[in-house]
């Protein structure tokens, strides 16, 4: 390491003392004419230096592209139901926000639209901005080098540096990593190291990988024996990398111990055809199939399959939560803390027939009660269903409430991770519905699982819904069609495009015409499977009494 430059900047006592890693100095070297991105180890750090940074700043960064800047908040109070994150707030009009998975995906996408056009001059923002999201900046400062309490590993460290100086979008880039004496000697294996080698997890994530890909190449028929399946293991990744990879079980080994874990939990059946080993055969089974066709994570098929029974026992239909429950995804719920006196609160205010449901799960009242206040608890309940079913009150509040600002301050949860468990959920449901369609003692939950899928995809009030089918119409968009007049897809696929435009604020002739033939071929999809099902009903049964030959006797 040499010496390269002081920086040219007056720092006052207040300044040091608030900003002891010179990131005003260093920011303003390239703002608000350049971009710069600032990378924090965690959420609440990266809220926190876009503040401290807004507070130092100049007051001359306020009238850079100030009218865009007002729209820019303007348009996140209106994708927030009327709210906007006070610190997002303060920090926009200086040309500065924060960039997380606390965001909303609206928040997110306008955010960084702001960004790219250069409204927005600095993001203070954590590693997962990294990857995927193409946001290149002149100036990248690393402001620790962790993520999290970890220390950076050399490819984290590579994405994040190589978001400067983008080529074909700046001729120049630069990056700059603020550490600790003590953290020297690892930095510089960091930059001098090579990159860390690629391994596969095939085998790591057991249930996701291995299992899952087994009863999916015997569900499509690609590899049905034993051999088949072995041969293709041999041609996967982890198959190129055994011998690294293995040092306790043959690749041979994990095949046919993988193989027989899925047929002994029920999933495939093994059919003998051979003499040999190899030539064995296996078929998926109705529950296999069913966990295939769904796409359900192996290490919970039968959790979902005694969920489900037990939910037949005493399915509650006067309330959605007991269906809300069901679909509650849960590989969410292991990263649950509940807030006990939130749980607490919102149990307190259940009705009679929800009560129901939380007492049909073994979960009552003076159990969220005690551990409220703290005390003491002999009575053992399964942490993952009292988890499970305060991640249902969140989605279940937010079905009645369609509003994530509300239900984010209710639960004192991050907006971000509430759409997500809400995506979670709404994409779980489907899996559910699939699940259930394969297994004919599940047919009670299909219709009533569209209806909740439906409602989870599109989290708005029930009239919307119909509306929100039609491709190019959002929440906002559907609020004004409706109040409009225009309640129903029928209305849409017969509407003048002409009179969409004048009486529709902010829509064009082109959006216009687009709902409107989208709303016509919806329509006709709709009519072509009512017209199926007619066809259906009216078609004479092959195995009618007296439908045989012309030697068939009348009754």
């Amino acid at each position: 390491m040499t010496f390269s430059r002081l920086l040219n900047y007056k720092y006052s006592d207040a300044l040091r003392k608030m900003d002891p890693d010179h990131l005003v100095a260093l920011v303003t070297e390239v703002i608000p004419n350049y971009s710069c991105l600032v990378f924090c180890p965690s959420k609440k750090n990266c809220e926190n230096v876009a503040e401290m940074l807004c507070k130092f700043l100049s007051k001359d960064y306020l009238n850079h592209r100030d009218e865009e800047k007002s729209e820019v908040i303007k348009n996140l109070r209106n994708v927030g139901n009327g709210k906007v994150c006070p610190v997002l707030k303060r920090t926009i009009p200086f040309g500065v926000a924060y960039h997380h998975s606390g965001l909303t995906t609206d928040e997110r996408r306008l955010l960084e639209e702001a960004y790219s056009t250069g409204v927005l001059c600095l993001f203070t923002c954590t590693s997962t901005l990294a990857a995927g999201v193409n946001l290149p900046a002149r100036r990248v400062i690393l402001r620790a080098p962790y993520v999290a309490r970890e220390f950076l590993r050399r490819n984290q460290y590579k994405q994040m540096i190589g978001r400067a100086g983008r080529a074909g979008i700046d001729t120049v880039g630069e990056s700059i990593l603020v550490l600790q004496e003590k953290d020297k000697q690892q930095v510089l294996e960091l930059i001098n190291g090579p990159l860390e080698n690629c391994y596969s997890h095939l085998i790591e994530e057991f249930s996701k990988g291995i299992q899952s890909l087994f009863l999916s190449l015997i569900g499509l028929k690609i590899a049905t024996s034993l051999g088949d399946i072995y041969q293709f293991m041999n041609g996967t990744f982890f198959g190129v990398q055994q011998k690294i990879l293995l040092k306790e079980k043959s690749l041979w080994e994990i095949t046919v111990d993988s193989l027989s874990y899925l047929t002994e939990k029920g999933l495939l059946q093994k059919e003998s055809r051979g003499d040999t080993e190899l030539e064995s055969h296996f078929r998926v089974t109705k529950l296999g199939q069913a966990s295939f066709k769904g796409a359900i994570d192996l290490a919970y098929c039968d959790t979902l399959y005694r969920d489900l029974k037990k939910g037949l026992e005493g399915l509650v239909l006067e309330s959605l939560l007991h269906l809300v429950y069901l679909t509650t995804p849960y590989d969410l719920v292991a990263q649950t803390e509940p807030d006990w006196m939130v749980y607490f609160r919102q149990f307190s205010q259940l009705s009679p027939a929800e009560q129901n449901v939380a007492a049909l799960l073994g979960v009552s009242e003076s159990f969220i009660g005690k551990k409220a206040s703290g005390q003491a608890i002999r009575k053992k309940v399964d942490k993952n269903i009292v988890n499970r079913l305060y991640l249902s009150f969140v989605l279940y509040s937010l079905l009645k409430e369609t509003n994530i600002w509300s239900v984010s301050e209710k639960f004192n949860m991050p907006r971000g991770y509430i759409q997500n468990l809400l995506t979670g959920a709404a994409s779980f449901s489907s899996c559910v519905l699939h699940f259930c369609e394969e297994l004919e003692e599940f047919w009670v939950y299909k219709a009533l699982l569209v209806e909740l899928t439906k409602k989870l995809t599109y989290c708005v009030k029930a009239e919307l819904i119909p509306l929100m089918e039609v491709t190019g119409v959002l929440e906002g968009r559907a609020k004004q069609l409706y109040s409009a007049g225009y309640k129903s897809v029928m209305h849409l696929a017969n509407a003048n495009p002409e009179v969409l435009v004048r009486t529709i604020g902010h829509l064009s002739r082109r959006q216009a015409k687009q709902i409107v033939s989208s709303a016509k071929m919806l329509l006709h999809e709709k009519a072509e499977a009512l017209q199926e099902e007619v066809e259906e009903l009216l078609r004479l049964p092959p195995d009618l009494p007296g439908l045989g030959g012309p030697n068939t006797e009348e009754a």
